[in-house]
C-alpha cells in the first residue's frame, strides 16, 4: 500500500523509490565482490550491502554519510544500493543466496517477510533504544519483535493560512472534532477550491476509521473490518463528499497525484498528510500553511503512523556487524541527522523530544506518535487490501457502498488469514 505520494515515496511509506543507483544496484539480486554470504569464515573488516528506497539525493547522501561514519569507526564498509523498486529487488534478493545484509522494510511487509523466513529477528537486542510503543507493535509479528524502527511519520491537518484568513477564520476555529471540520471545510470551499482534499485509499480515510474507534485488524491478528467504527469513519468521509467539501486527489480538476499536490496548487484549502509534506511544499514556496492535529472523532483522537525498519536478512553471514550498524543508525544523534537531511521524525521517545524542540512547527506530527495506528502487517493481506483500496477510491458523495466493501474485506481477509 502506498503511504506517501508517489513523487515522495520512500522511507516511511512504501517499498519503492526514485531510480538512484550506487554500488551494485540492478534489476536482480546481488553479484560480485560485495556479496557477504561468502564471508562467513573471513577474518578482518566486514563488507556489508545495504538496500534502501530513497526519496532523493538528500536521503541517499545522508544514509551514505552515516554508514561511512560507522565504517570509519569500525573498519568495516557498506555498499549502499538505492533501489528503483525496493519490493521487487528485495524479493529477488531473498530468492537468491546473497540478499542485502541490511535494508529498509516497510511495516506492512513484516508479516510477509517474517513468515517466509527472510528476516533475522534481532529486536530483543535493541529494546533499550526506547522506541515509541506503536512502532514496536508495527514490527512485531507472531509475538516477536523483528527489527528496529528507523524513523516515524504521522498524519496531521495542513491548513492554507491565507485561505483561512480570507474566509474569516481564526485560530479559535481550528477544528477539534468532526463537527468543527465540517464547518470550516464548508467555509473554505469556493469555486475551484475544495475545503479538504485527501488521498484516495485507507492510508488517509483510515484516520477517520480510527477516530471512530475502528481498524481493519485487532491487536491479536483477527479481521475487524466490519466493526462499527470503520463504517462510521467512512460514512463521515462520504458525508463530507456529499456536502461538496471533500474530494480525493483523483477527483480534483485537474486531477492531482496526492493531497499535497492539490494543496500546493491551491486546489485545496486543507489536506491530510504526513511530515514529508515539508519537502513537497518546497515546490510551492508561495503557499503559506500551518499544521495542526487531526480533529477527534466520536471515539477520540486518531491518526495513522507510517514507518520502515532496518531489516537484516536471515541469510546474512554478518549478523553481528549488521546489528552493530543498526545500533549506530538509531542513536538520537544519527536520527536527528536524518531528520535534518530529509524530514523524517525519529523513532525513539528521546529523539522525538529533540525533534519537537528543534522543529516546533511539526508539533502536531510528534503528538500523533503517541496515539498513531500502524499499518496492517499480517502476511497474506496485500491483495485483499489492494482490492479494498481500489473500491474505496471510487467513492463519491452519491455512489459507493462502504458497508459492502467492509463486509467483503472481512470475508476475504478472514479467508486469506485462514481464520
Amino acid at each position: 500500500m502506498n503511504k506517501r505520494p508517489a513523487r515522495l515515496t520512500a522511507t516511511l511509506a512504501i517499498a519503492a523509490a526514485g531510480a538512484l543507483t550506487l554500488g551494485a544496484c540492478g534489476g536482480g539480486g546481488f553479484s560480485g565482490s560485495n556479496n557477504t554470504a561468502s564471508q562467513s569464515t573471513a577474518k578482518g573488516p566486514v563488507k556489508l550491502t545495504m538496500m534502501i528506497g530513497s526519496s532523493g539525493d538528500a536521503e541517499t547522501n545522508a544514509v551514505q554519510a552515516a554508514v561511512a561514519a560507522w565504517g570509519a569507526k569500525t573498519g568495516n564498509s557498506v555498499t549502499v544500493v538505492a533501489a528503483s523498486n525496493l519490493g521487487q529487488q528485495l524479493g529477488q534478493g531473498f530468492a537468491s543466496s546473497t540478499p542485502p545484509d541490511v535494508f529498509y522494510t516497510d511495516a506492512s511487509k513484516i508479516g510477509t517477510y517474517a513468515k517466509a523466513g527472510d528476516l533475522f529477528a534481532y529486536g530483543d537486542q535493541v529494546t533499550s533504544a526506547g522506541f515509541v510503543d506503536s512502532l514496536v507493535k508495527a514490527f512485531t509479528y507472531a509475538g516477536k519483535f523483528y527489527c528496529a524502527p528507523k524513523d516515524s511519520s504521522t498524519l496531521a491537518l495542513e491548513i492554507n493560512t491565507d485561505m483561512w484568513s480570507a474566509a474569516g477564520l481564526t485560530d479559535a476555529d481550528i477544528p477539534k472534532d468532526w463537527a468543527g471540520l465540517e464547518t470550516v471545510a464548508k467555509k473554505l470551499t469556493k469555486g475551484n477550491i475544495t475545503g479538504l482534499v485527501i488521498g484516495n485509499d485507507i492510508n488517509r480515510s483510515g484516520a477517520f476509521m480510527r477516530q471512530a474507534g475502528g481498524w481493519v485488524v485487532s491487536s491479536d491478528g483477527k479481521m475487524t473490518a466490519t466493526d462499527k467504527g470503520n463504517l462510521v469513519g467512512l460514512q463521515e468521509v462520504q458525508k463530507l463528499m456529499k456536502d461538496g467539501v471533500l474530494k480525493f486527489n483523483t477527483q480534483t480538476k485537474p486531477t492531482t497525484g496526492w493531497g499535497g499536490e492539490a494543496f500546493g496548487k491551491g486546489l485545496a484549502a486543507m489536506t491530510i498528510e504526513g511530515n514529508w509534506i515539508a519537502g513537497g511544499m518546497k515546490d510551492f514556496p508561495n503557499i503559506h500553511y500551518k499544521t495542526v492535529e487531526l480533529p477527534a472523532g466520536p471515539a477520540g483522537k486518531g491518526t495513522l503512523m507510517f514507518t520502515n525498519c532496518w531489516g537484516i536478512s536471515a541469510k546474512s553471514a554478518n549478523h553481528a556487524a549488521a546489528v552493530d550498524l543498526v545500533k549506530y543508525l538509531i542513536t538520537p544523534e544519527q536520527q536527528m541527522k536524518f531528520a535534518d537531511a530529509f524530514g523524517v521524525m525519529p523513532s525513539t521517545t528521546e529523539g522525538l523530544k529533540e525533534f519537537a524542540a528543534k522543529y516546533p512547527d511539526s508539533a502536531a506530527f510528534v503528538a500523533g506518535a503517541a496515539y498513531g495506528q500502524g499499518p496492517v502487517n499480517l502476511a497474506g493481506l496485500d491483495d485483499v487490501m489492494s482490492k479494498f483500496n481500489s473500491e474505496l477510491g471510487t467513492m463519491t458523495g452519491t455512489s459507493g457502498d462502504p458497508a459492502a466493501w467492509l463486509a467483503e474485506l472481512q470475508k476475504s481477509g478472514t479467508a486469506a488469514l485462514g481464520s
